[in-house]
């Protein structure tokens, strides 16, 4: 790559280049126009002055470049790397002395795997046409096939490592990002695969990915793996639908039914604690009775014994107040004869016959 790179300087896999203006230009073309008006009437002394001009042309052209805002430029000085330069206008050794680099570290870059974005400005971004179907075909760990298609998502954040440790590195890049994935589903289910595992599965390769590129000092960056489309295989996809359909509507029941739960159930503890509190209440309400009873009895017994004929009339005064008000006859008895005298019907009317 530095080989590539060393005369001019001016483009890179990326589309960047950082070459002369095109007010230069011009001035070279109108001065070639120029000499090839001159050159027939002119001498061997004519020619040496024209391969002066032309090669201070050439050098003027090739003195100066331009880093974009996203990158850094790597310079190297016959060959040998040299130091990193920021964006901006810089000047190097012409005649090839000095080769340049451009590394877009600011930008994010990506990979795809299963799929292609046209246009797209990376060799290495998409896959080529015989590899894409067979880097989506891994087997799970309980032996089911799936196509798997993701996305990773990287920044070179070490252009010396990125341009001179390995020969290719977003090749690499590929390599290992595939072998990662094909480790990470091989340890799952196909369920969890295509369902509940894909976030898991995206953490676990983003690490083991970036665990590799340190290893090899690829000096890149990942910042994320998405997975995008997983399928079964075609001959298999219908019958795998219908099992999807299956666990949804199971699903389904189970949460219709947590639903019922969660709203009978509440209502059956609520409807228990109100019972609680009103055999609590009604038990409290009998004891104080109770014991209010005991207490009266207890002062009655007390006075009774003090003076049993004058308590025993009085009780029974007391009796006959609560009891005769709700008798329809109203009757007296005679202790002496032991016989009931009915007295007056007091239910009749005012002014009625006894």
């Amino acid at each position: 790559m530095s080989n590539q790179n060393a005369g001019g300087g001016r483009g890179g896999p990326w589309g960047i280049g950082a070459g002369p203006g095109t007010d230069l230009e011009d001035m070279v073309r109108k001065g070639q126009d120029r000499l090839r008006q001159i050159m027939p009437s002119a001498g061997p002394r004519s020619l040496v002055i024209v391969a002066v001009l032309a090669l201070v042309a050439w050098s003027a052209w090739s003195v100066y470049y331009t880093v974009p805002s996203d990158s850094v430029a790597v310079v190297q000085r016959f060959g040998k790397y040299l130091k990193e330069v920021s964006p901006g206008l810089h000047f190097r050794l012409p005649f090839g002395i000095d080769g340049t680099t451009i590394v877009p570290v600011k930008r994010q870059l990506k990979q795809e795997f299963g799929f292609t974005t046209p246009g797209a400005g990376d060799p290495y971004q998409s896959p080529s046409p015989r590899d894409a179907t067979r880097e989506t075909q891994m087997v799970t760990g309980d032996l089911n096939a799936a196509l798997v298609e993701w996305v990773i998502q990287y920044r070179i954040s070490d252009p010396r490592n990125f341009l001179f440790e390995v020969r290719e590195p977003s090749e690499t890049l590929r390599y290992v990002s595939e072998s990662v994935m094909r480790e990470v589903v091989g340890d799952r289910t196909v369920d969890e695969v295509i369902t509940i595992g894909r976030q898991e599965i995206e953490v676990e390769a983003l690490i083991k990915m970036q665990a590799l590129a340190t290893k090899y000092a690829m000096g890149i960056s990942i910042d994320q793996v998405q997975l995008k489309n997983i399928n079964p295989p075609e001959p298999v996809q219908d019958s795998f639908n219908e099992v999807n359909q299956a666990q949804q509507e199971k699903e389904k029941l189970i949460n219709e039914a947590r639903r019922d739960y969660n709203k009978v159930i509440p209502l059956a503890e609520g409807e228990k604690d109100q019972r609680i509190r009103e055999a609590d209440g009604y038990r409290l309400k009998r004891i104080n009775e109770a014991e209010g009873d005991a207490a009266r009895f207890s002062a009655l017994l007390t006075e009774y014994s003090k003076a049993p004929e004058v308590t025993r009339r009085r009780i029974y005064v007391e009796t006959m107040q609560e009891v005769m008000p709700g008798l329809r006859s109203k009757i007296i008895m005679d202790e002496g004869t032991r016989s009931i005298l009915p007295l007056l019907n007091l239910d009749a009317p005012q002014g009625g016959r006894p």
